[in-house]
């Protein structure tokens, strides 16, 4: 059983484990997928390493340089050099060199934490060695192996949230990193939506992470080493979604306040501001409790992401020190550019995919 410490209004500290949920068993077929193509190519036919063996594999069987099949071949390869280095170039400029980070010493703080993705992420950093927090209305599972700090506290709620940041820097330490992650989801049309719906998901989806980041991003600043702050939004803050206004419109808003954070910490003077790293998360359908149910349009052009997966990414990301973007599966990394296109072929785009029809059969089998 978890055990309690001394209690304030609206917060728990309770010492809890954390569990790792077992995955779904799935037909073989359900794991071939585009993403598995694409990982498939850029670890063979886009990768420079294989890319320059089949030149250096012609010229061994004594292929002379006038021939086609080399000259191809080593056009491909450094076609393939040139990307895998003008990318490396973008992700410098773009956010800059990487912090150091060193588990062991660093605290992390994951609101939502005590189920779906943000319980694997803590389940994660706790693992390794980290100092783990997690902010929560609901209490995590009680069985399991003890580590992960749990505050009960309304994220949407900014005095529970900075009462709940000065007990842990108390508790564990200054945080470090920060995993917005706490979401919720009413699935209503927009005439059905409540005063008291839109305000507790604006609360909770939207302005929890300016309490989170205000309350944390201070010592963050005044810190040489800096920090890192993950933003978790989705796909369909680009996109809206029919019965989801409130939730794509409070994604959306992520959106926004990811681009203008990261516009703010540019122009910081302050110490730490240059080693502070700001990643942005925006997946397509994860098999969350969330949207558990929700029947995807493709299960090979539009999988459901499993949380494990997109917590390794954002544990792989947030362990190198780097700045950037997380977006699974493929199709959401070309969503942004859905939106340049015609509104015709949006509308098409948005037929054929049946997004909006499938959120309403959710949302009549929600309510």
């Amino acid at each position: 059983m978890a055990t309690e410490a001394k209690k304030e209004p609206g917060i728990r500290r309770i010492i809890v484990p954390a569990r790792l949920k077992p995955e779904t068993a799935s037909s073989w077929h359900s794991y071939l997928t585009i993403d598995l193509v694409v990982l498939a190519a850029q670890r063979t036919i886009l990768n420079p390493f294989f890319a320059w063996a089949l030149p250096l594999s012609l010229r061994a069987i004594t292929v002379p340089y006038e021939h086609l099949s080399l000259q191809l071949t080593i056009a491909y390869a450094a076609l393939i050099t040139c990307y895998y280095i003008f990318t490396a170039i973008d992700q410098r400029i773009a956010y800059g060199q990487s912090r150091e980070v060193e588990l062991s010493s660093e605290v992390v703080v994951i609101t939502g934490g005590a189920g779906g993705l943000g319980l694997l992420l803590a389940d994660f950093y706790r693992m390794n060695g980290a100092s783990v927090a997690i902010f929560d209305i609901k209490e995590p599972p009680t069985d399991g192996i003890q580590g992960i700090e749990f505050y009960k506290c309304d994220v949407g709620d900014a005095g529970q949230v900075q009462a709940a940041a000065e007990r842990i820097k108390a508790d564990i330490g200054t945080p470090t990193i920060l995993i917005n992650n706490a979401a919720i989801m009413n699935g209503k049309s927009i005439l059905d939506l409540t005063p008291k719906d839109l305000e507790k998901t604006m609360r909770i989806n939207l302005l929890s992470h300016y309490y989170t980041t205000q309350s944390f991003l201070p010592a963050m600043l005044a810190s040489p080493n800096g920090g890192t702050i993950v933003t978790i939004s989705s796909v369909l803050g680009h996109l809206g979604c029919a019965h989801l206004s409130d939730y794509t419109a409070s994604k959306a808003g992520l959106l926004a306040f990811h681009a203008s954070l990261r516009a703010e910490l540019s122009l910081s003077t302050q110490p730490g501001a240059s080693s502070i790293k700001t990643i942005l998360v925006a997946p397509g359908q994860l098999g969350t409790s969330l949207f558990g149910g929700l029947k995807t349009p493709s299960t090979f052009l539009a999988p459901v992401v499993e949380p494990v997966q997109l917590a390794r990414e954002i544990v792989r990301m947030v362990d190198a020190g780097d700045g950037g973007e997380v977006r699974m599966p493929v199709y959401a990394g070309w969503v942004p550019l859905l939106c340049a296109l015609p509104a015709s072929v949006q509308g098409a785009v948005r037929r054929w995919a049946g997004m909006d029809g499938a959120m309403v059969e959710f949302a009549r089998k929600m309510g």
